[in-house]
């Protein structure tokens, strides 16, 4: 029984640090940055709309050819899972300090 209970932890924790590195790799690939790029192009259609105004000579200003169109993806899944999350996190951060401190101590220990 205890082989088992290791090869559950050991796949668990495979498990934690794939999905770690996916998201590492979406964080350094600069995904929020080109999300926010989306956000200040200008579609084509506007593009034009821009330059007919300009060729027509009237008063031109970016705000009239930008549109802010903000989604909302929260949800009551979302909010629970950003919950657990954080409240894995925690527990999780205890646990590694009290590794750390229990190997600081036995580190500390042999070598008196």
């Amino acid at each position: 029984m205890k082989i088992q209970a290791g090869k559950i932890f050991r796949s668990i924790l495979v498990f934690l640090f794939v999905i770690f590195i996916a998201l590492y790799i979406s964080q350094s690939t600069g995904y929020y940055e080109y999300e926010q790029y989306k956000k200040v192009a200008l579609t084509n259609e506007q593009i034009k709309q821009f330059e007919n105004d300009v060729k027509e000579g009237k008063n031109v200003d970016v705000k009239d050819y930008v549109s802010e169109t903000k989604k909302e993806y929260g949800n009551k899944v979302s909010n629970a899972g950003l919950r657990i999350s954080k409240e894995i996190e925690k527990h999780v951060t205890k646990f590694i300090n009290g590794i750390f401190e229990s190997l600081s101590k036995v580190v500390n220990d042999k070598s008196k």
